[in-house]
């Protein structure tokens, strides 16, 4: 199992520098966005908060992914990397060699992340059909059936046990498992700022990891396990 979990961006740090084109689709999308709203919000305004969870306005920035490995039936260390940076492209092709090479069989592997079925995969695909990158085994999901799927494992969607009213975020589930946080440092609506302003991939990449250290925790305690203790957490570049 290989667990992963993204973080992205608006493609543009300002709106005026987006395109002619794509800004008159963002303001048309903004009107979704302001339709029960007192008080409009401009689009660029919208633009530098809600763009980055769009994948035709969005790019990603860093890609964390992390294994467990056995000594018999003992963990014997959770290693965890990123792919990070600006250029997008070669993150993706990077994040597709690991799993071409070493995750390629839906029979034998799976991938795990928190909210993956409706965001990080999802995410994923699209931006490789923008830049024209083939589909690795394991994200080849067009037209195939649910029971085609099932190396896809959600831990939000496992937390719904059948109730699909509410959205459960990882720290929430993080803490009412009683796992550390992962959210000690930045969250999700500060990354961009942290990219464009800060210009801190770095900082964006451990935070990116921590993410996926909860992941595996959380799947550890819904299989019964104890929590990883930190010595045996392997965290490192790209």
């Amino acid at each position: 199992m290989l667990f992963v979990d993204i973080e992205t961006v608006s493609s543009y740090q300002h709106f005026n520098e987006v395109p002619e084109r794509i800004r008159d689709l963002w303001s048309i999308k903004c009107v979704s966005f302001n339709k029960n709203a007192a008080e409009p919000d401009p689009d660029d305004i919208l633009y530098e908060t809600k763009a980055g969870i769009f994948a035709e306005f969005a790019k990603i920035v860093c890609i964390s992914v992390g294994y467990l490995s056995f000594e018999g039936e003992e963990i014997e260390k959770c290693k965890i990397k990123s792919f990070a940076g600006d250029d997008e492209k070669k993150i993706l092709l990077d994040f597709t060699d690991l799993l071409t090479g070493h995750f390629n069989d839906p029979e034998k592997n799976s991938l795990c992340g928190h909210n993956i079925k409706e965001f990080d995969i999802p995410f994923i695909c699209r931006r490789m059909v923008i830049h024209k990158i083939p589909f690795p085994k394991l994200l080849d999901l067009s037209g195939k059936k649910p029971w085609q799927t099932q190396h896809i494992w959600d831990t939000m969607d496992m937390w719904r046990f059948g109730d699909y009213k509410n959205y459960t975020s990882l720290s929430l589930l993080s803490a009412a498992l009683g796992i550390d946080t992962p959210k000690d440092d930045i969250d999700g609506s500060q990354v961009g700022k942290v990219y464009w302003e800060e210009k801190n991939v770095k900082r964006i990449s451990v935070y990116c990891q921590k993410d996926v250290l909860a992941v595996i925790q959380v799947m550890l305690v819904y299989a019964g396990h104890d929590v990883l203790n930190t010595e045996k957490v392997e965290l490192t570049d790209s």
